[in-house]
């Protein structure tokens, strides 16, 4: 069988319903962001557009229940999203994986430019709610990405022009789920678990102790959790810009900002 190969489209951080609060921690830590932006579905966002890739705020307007799992998870980093250029033979292939996922929907948002709004168009396909997750897993294809991708919201105080690496508390099952999906030569053992080869990127499958390691007092709290997301790295052109723009401790080849900073995901930052 032929497997897709994994590529990153964006990572998502959970702000739940305090959407100001977090657009001006994350400007705070040297991300431009885009305008807010309001889905069909009903959630609303924020975006740091990188290279190829980006993060997305996503939160929910108080009281509003059409997205649930927005405020059913807690604050954090709780999306990882595959690209795709196409959901129809996307979900065909997880179906012949064995892999449990929704037929692929489709929703947009305006994007208010200087001739006037147009809608970016999205459709996704995502992995249904299983206790082996982490977070919310799906793939994405960008119907419209010239509105998505701009070059005036690429350009970061703290450097960044790309998502490096994603770092997952979670054991075996969970690289087992990934091998399904794309592959047993997509995935390999490395000290402390596994990781996923994502395009440029990485998905790092780490156990507790080796986070702990890593990260220490910086690392998210687990609530609880046997399996969650808990840290980005991203690329920068400068570790001092991303130290400056951050107020993050340069700790050997890299800027380190604690999950108590940034809306319960601890984030990197490294050449």
């Amino acid at each position: 069988m032929t497997h897709l190969v994994p590529t990153l489209d964006h990572a998502v951080i959970n702000v739940r319903d305090r959407v100001d609060a977090a657009a001006e921690a994350f400007q705070g830590l040297g991300f431009t962001l885009t305008p807010r932006g309001y889905h069909t579905l009903g959630s609303m966002n924020h975006l740091a557009m990188f290279g190829t890739d980006y993060l997305e705020l996503i939160a929910a307007k108080p009281g509003d229940t059409s997205r649930p799992e927005i405020m059913g998870a807690p604050e954090g980093l709780d999306g990882l999203v595959f690209g795709t250029e196409d959901a129809v033979e996307t979900f065909a292939a997880m179906e012949r994986a064995e892999v449990p996922v929704f037929p692929y929907g489709e929703f947009s948002r305006p994007v208010e430019l200087p001739g006037g709004p147009r809608d970016a168009i999205f459709r996704t396909v995502r992995l249904k709610p299983d206790p082996l997750l982490p977070g919310r897993l799906y793939f994405c294809q960008h119907l419209t990405r010239n509105l998505v991708w701009r070059d005036e919201w690429r350009h970061h105080p703290n450097g960044v022009t790309g998502i490096a690496r994603a770092v997952i508390v979670g054991g075996a099952p969970l690289a087992e789920l990934f091998a399904r999906m794309f592959g047993e030569d997509a995935v390999r053992a490395i000290e402390g678990g596994h990781s996923l080869t994502v395009g440029l990127s990485r998905f790092d499958i780490l156990t507790p102790a080796a986070v702990w390691t890593e990260f220490g007092d910086a690392a998210p709290e687990a609530r609880g959790r046997r399996t969650y997301m808990a840290a980005l790295e991203f690329r920068t052109r400068s570790l001092e810009a991303a130290a400056a723009a951050t107020g993050g401790w340069l700790e050997g080849s890299r800027v380190v900002v604690p999950a108590s900073a940034a809306f319960g995901a601890t984030l990197a930052f490294s050449l």
